[in-house]
């Protein structure tokens, strides 16, 4: 019997591609149902790395991607918001949520892919309601899903009666680390355990691979996945490269005791198929789960070993930002409006403090070009609009409480801070993209003589905000008033600095792009300044 190569070919990357297509579309519709609120459900309940566990396994779920929840949890432990105990608490729970795909695909109802398909086009097409729409993707992705499989399935069976992959297939059973090099290659490639898992469960099902050879290519479609969390990574902080060190080391560690452990893991997915009488693709879900849950049950007390171990594998400062409040309580608004504002103050001056942080990173990243400078900076401005939002929300809840006309002047006021200082995090962050431009596409074109001016109104500009900021904290007078003059002079030297700038150009000593984001960053130090006043205003009585 001749192999037509091209169908063959055709139906399985077709197969695949729908199948991937599907799976995206169904877990960005999940999200968008839930209300997209993931990083605050990973923010708010990963409080220990049990919690974690449980967080892992609901998010994924929830997107049906485990690398999704991987990378999500990567960019929180990046910017602060987690610690790597909890991240590893929420990468096994990712391990495990994802196993749900699995049982998906093992209710095998592949011969109402259309039919299902065509439920939701018409849920899509026919329906304003954006809650009903959602649901309409839900069902178009979870039909395209079965879609997908079907043709992969379809274009794998000629196999069957070609020697050289059965010959394949005998010594993946006879070798099981060539079966978790053929599963960790596959997933490295398609970037997804779930479609490599689901074209497992079609090969198992369609008796190309026999169940010694299936389950160490489940073992290496587990490793594979963690690619993504290593891509998201890469140039990220410290603590962020040593969660994604955790996911490889949790998922190699498991695949090498259940490599050990192959024949009676065998046997128990045997016996638990022949109790449950399993279909063949439910038998890969089964065995995917019990791999994934046995594997954290295992691992879990080993946590602190594997921070320990990856704090040592890959050595550095851990620098974060706290993003939480760390002075408003909630139940003070109840019991002492008057003292809640005096907490919110706080707030607004930590937030402030973060604010000069920010732009001593700008500086920095202007003076050395070092990515990591302009990296904690970005995480900077995340925890300055974090607790803009966390401030406003408490001000706008002591707003409903019987409050003196002093203290209600007050809560006015520190409402418009807030915003002053979120606007000076903003600039700051401007700052940085306009130096990111700059050395990317014209390191050498800004001149020593525009260099020097940046560097002393930026160091003029830092010193005014943080004055500003220590005026406020505590009510000084005087120190209000230096603000005020030192504005002056941050003004002045933005109209100086841009005839400068003018000057260079007409000379040729300097190249228009350069001069351009000389000129913007001389324009946001100027509007810092502009905000500076704002909040010495506010401690000299000038405002509100």
């Amino acid at each position: 019997m001749e192999i037509e190569w091209q169908s063959i070919i055709f139906q399985f990357l077709g197969g695949l591609g729908i199948f991937l297509f599907a799976i995206q579309f169904m877990g960005d519709a999940l999200q968008k149902a839930a209300g997209d609120r993931l990083r605050g459900i990973l923010d708010r309940f990963t409080t220990n790395p049990f919690m974690g566990i449980l967080v892992g396994i609901a998010v994924t779920v929830l997107i049906q991607s485990s690398s999704g929840t991987t990378v999500i949890t990567v960019g929180l432990v990046s910017a602060g918001f987690m610690t790597l105990r909890q991240a590893i608490g929420v990468i096994m729970g990712a391990n495990i949520g994802t196993t749900v795909t699995a049982f998906i695909i093992g209710l095998d109802v592949g011969a109402y892919a259309l039919p299902i398909m065509a439920v939701g086009s018409f849920l899509i097409f026919f329906f304003k309601k954006d809650r009903i729409k959602n649901f309409g993707e839900v069902v178009f992705g979870f039909g395209g899903l079965f879609l997908g499989l079907e043709m992969m399935s379809s274009g794998m069976k000629p196999l069957r009666s070609l020697e050289a992959f059965a010959d394949f297939t005998l010594s993946m059973s006879e070798h099981p680390l060539l079966g978790v090099v053929a599963g960790t290659l596959f997933t490295l490639i398609v970037q997804s355990s779930s479609a490599t898992v689901g074209i497992l469960q079609g090969l198992y099902a369609e008796g190309l691979v026999d169940l010694q050879a299936a389950l160490p290519i489940l073992f290496g479609d587990n490793i594979g996945t963690t690619i993504t969390a290593i891509l998201a990574a890469l140039g990220a902080s410290v603590t962020a490269r040593r969660a994604a060190s955790v996911h490889v080391l949790f998922n190699l560690f498991g695949t090498v005791v259940f490599l050990i452990l192959l024949v009676p893991f065998t046997m128990y997915v045997e016996w638990l198929s022949g109790l449950l009488a399993l279909e063949p693709k439910m038998q890969i879900a089964f065995a995917h789960g019990s791999f994934n849950v046995a594997n954290t049950i295992i691992q879990f007390p080993l946590i602190g070993m594997w921070a320990m171990l990856v704090t040592k594998l890959i050595p550095g400062e851990e620098r974060s930002v706290e993003y939480q409040a760390k002075h408003l309580d909630s139940q003070m608004i109840q019991a002492s409006p008057s003292l809640a504002i005096g907490q919110a103050k706080e707030e607004v001056v930590r937030t402030g403090e973060f604010a000069v942080e920010s732009m001593r990173e700008a500086f920095d990243y202007i003076h050395t070009g070092e990515e990591e400078h302009a990296e904690m900076a970005r995480q900077i401005e995340d925890a300055i609009n974090h607790l803009d939002r966390e401030i406003t929300s408490y001000l706008v809840g002591i707003s409903s409480m019987n409050i003196s006309p002093t203290d209600s002047k007050m809560h006015m006021l520190l409402l418009d801070t807030i915003r002053d200082i979120e606007r000076i995090g903003d600039h700051a962050d401007n700052i940085v993209g306009l130096t990111t431009s700059l050395h990317k596409k014209n390191k050498n074109g800004i001149t020593s003589e525009a260099m020097h001016d940046v560097e002393t109104m930026f160091t003029l500009t830092i010193q005014t905000v943080e004055q500003a900021i220590r005026a406020l904290q505590t009510n000084d007078i005087d120190l209000a008033e230096q603000v005020m003059k030192q504005e002056e002079t941050i003004d002045r030297m933005e109209r100086e600095y841009r005839k400068g700038h003018i000057r260079r150009l007409r000379e040729g000593s300097c190249s228009l792009e350069a001069g351009m984001v000389y000129v913007d960053i001389i324009s946001n130090l100027e509007r810092i300044g502009d905000h500076a006043v704002n909040i010495a205003e506010v401690v000299l009585g000038k405002r509100g």
